[in-house]
């Protein structure tokens, strides 16, 4: 940008003052000021954009890195449980080479180890209601001290309990 100085700065005024004329000067200054306003917010605002996209790019590659730094650790990791299965399984299979009960080894049979049966294909509870809760109290003697086992809905009960139409009631005059 140009360095303006004061000096500058009275020259540039004085000749606006004789070029425009003392009545429009005010009104030309006020108006070349919300310009130069505009243009530093269109400016302010262009750089802001800039800086946005510059920090969204290296988001981006921040991103990439991290899910990259990610993907080796879960490789990592995979190629471990995967040794340390295959080791688990070498182990295993030698440690139970004797006991596959092909006669070689006599102490499963002096124990009484015989392989477990396969259960049914669903299990069916012999008694019918058996999900039904049943309470401790017999069902005689609730209905002997007039316990209700069935809920009722408030119309129903209202409707149990009126009175009947033709029984002495007078509702006509």
């Amino acid at each position: 940008m140009m360095d303006f100085g004061l000096d500058k700065l009275a020259l540039i005024g004085a000749v606006a003052l004789v070029v425009i004329g003392p009545e429009k000067l005010p009104r030309v200054a006020r108006t070349v000021g919300a310009l130069f306003g505009k243009a530093q917010r269109y400016v302010s605002d262009v750089k802001a954009e800039v800086n946005r996209s510059i920090e969204l790019e290296e988001l981006k590659k921040m991103k990439t890195q991290f899910e990259d730094a990610a993907r080796n650790v879960e490789d990592t990791v995979r190629s471990e449980v995967n040794s340390a299965s295959a080791a688990f399984d070498n182990e295993w299979a030698s440690a139970t080479a004797g006991l596959d009960g092909d006669g070689t080894n006599s102490g499963s049979s002096s124990i009484g180890y015989e392989p477990l049966a396969s259960p049914p294909p669903y299990y069916t509870h012999p008694k019918k209601n058996w999900r039904l809760k049943r309470g401790a109290t017999p069902q005689w003697y609730k209905q002997r001290n007039g316990v209700r086992t069935k809920a009722l809905s408030g119309a129903a009960r209202v409707a149990r309990f009126r009175p009947k139409a033709g029984a002495g009631s007078s509702t006509g005059r």
